[in-house]
């Protein structure tokens, strides 16, 4: 495993260190100049285009980020100006590339573009350099240093004067050692570098605060969208069950006074026939409630209901809990009906075989994640109601993690801030 992710780390670093330093050097020049030029007019029209391929450059690396060395690198950008501005013609253009020099993010990729060409260059290429000197070294020491000396030439290999067989064992013998460095370092060496873009291409504090308010903001849009929809649904379900249900009780009620004295035997036949309706208005109203807060989750606790629940689906389900206390009714309401969607999901949706819950409690975080055999392929902007999900746990500020390859498994990861109360 070390040894596997020492080369890949060394691949990936040769990839970044030229195609990085190539980038970084075209789009800083490019940018630039495109910026000078908005003092002759031509750059309104060329410099918005520039900062969307940077931008674009710059996104590509937050996500190399994350999937090489799970460094994660939020977006600092402010919402687009639409293309050609809000009042369209020349104006409308300038008046967008007026916005995008506004944005500090702006001028922090622009810095970054500088330090990537170098402290960037040189941490990505120390990676694959530490790994070539391992093949360099043994090479030259079969012989391949006798034709360069004998050349006139003077091969230095790193500290080590190579004029000799005896000089050029020596150089093996460090590239050897080179080698085996590069294993444990690499992939210590890309991360670094990743972080030091994290460094200029993450949110300033201010922008942070700003981009949680507007999140906040929008997830209080949406669960006031949910709350009203939810009460609509109980509406339908109480006018449409319940209700009129027991309005057929009490006609038959009604029906049955009539009857009694002359016609005592259908009327007890009215009897029994709104006592069966009353029951099934009882087992309505009970589903309703359970709906809404299923008796289990308050009496019981989160783990409790969600292992109930477990029981309640048509294929196996695997639960496991740790939690040391209760979080809040809210926090465990939305928890749950979380992972009942995802069982939902699971069990219509993904063709899944098996289920594996995991609920547990850690550094001041709930984590519930839901993993199916089924055939993968799940994906929020699909339309597979993980959207929705994700906007219900942002009111709690959760977030929703998606692992879910062509072919399977899916992993579901349900994120929410809370604190325990203890003994619960």
């Amino acid at each position: 495993m070390r040894v596997r992710g020492g080369l890949l780390a060394g691949a990936q670093g040769l990839w970044l260190a030229l195609f990085g330093l190539i980038g970084s050097v075209l789009l800083f020049t490019l940018t630039v100049v495109s910026i000078v030029l908005v003092v002759l007019g031509i750059g309104f029209f060329t410099t918005p285009v520039m900062i969307k391929a940077l931008r674009a450059f710059a996104d590509q690396r937050r996500v190399l980020a994350h999937e090489w060395s799970g460094v994660r690198i939020p977006s600092p950008y402010r919402p687009p100006v639409p293309a050609g501005g809000r009042r369209g013609g020349l104006a409308g253009q300038v008046e967008g590339c007026v916005a995008l020099l506004k944005d500090p993010a702006t001028w922090r990729d622009l810095q970054w573009l500088l330090v990537d060409m170098t402290a960037g260059f040189v941490l990505a290429i120390l990676a694959p350099c530490l790994l070539l000197y391992a093949v360099w070294g043994p090479v030259l020491a079969l012989g391949v240093w006798k034709p360069i000396v004998e050349a006139g030439g003077n091969e230095w290999f790193t500290f080590v004067h190579v004029t000799g067989q005896e000089s050029a064992d020596s150089a093996a013998v460090l590239g050897l050692a080179y080698g085996v460095l590069g294993l444990f370092v690499n992939p210590g060496l890309l991360r670094t570098n990743f972080h030091l873009t994290r460094h200029f291409l993450r949110p300033t504090r201010e922008r942070e605060l700003a981009l949680r308010v507007d999140r906040l903001t929008e997830t209080r849009h949406d669960a006031l969208d949910s709350s009203a929809a939810e009460l609509r649904r109980i509406e339908r379900d109480l006018h449409d069950g319940a209700q009129a249900r027991l309005v057929a009780v009490g006609m038959s009620l009604g029906a049955v006074e009539a009857l009694i004295e002359k016609d005592p035997q259908q009327a007890r036949k009215l009897v029994a026939a709104a006592r069966a309706t009353s029951a099934e208005a009882l087992t309505e109203l009970r589903d309703l409630v359970r709906g809404i807060h299923p008796p289990v989750l308050a009496e019981r606790g989160l783990g409790d209901a969600v292992r109930a629940l477990a029981l309640r689906m048509p294929l196996p389900v695997e639960v496991d809990v740790d939690l040391a206390g209760r979080a809040a009714e809210p926090v465990e309401s939305a928890a749950y009906f979380a992972v009942s969607e995802l069982l939902t999901n699971a069990a219509k949706h993904a063709g899944a075989e098996r289920v594996w819950v995991d609920v547990h409690h850690a550094r001041g975080t709930l984590r519930i994640a839901v993993t199916d055999d089924g055939r993968g392929g799940a994906d929020p902007a699909g339309g597979s109601g993980l959207a929705g999900l994700e906007r219900r746990l942002g009111a709690f500020d959760g977030v929703l993690a998606v692992s879910s390859p062509r072919g399977g498994p899916t992993m579901i990861t349900v994120e929410i801030p809370c604190a325990l109360a203890a003994g619960g």
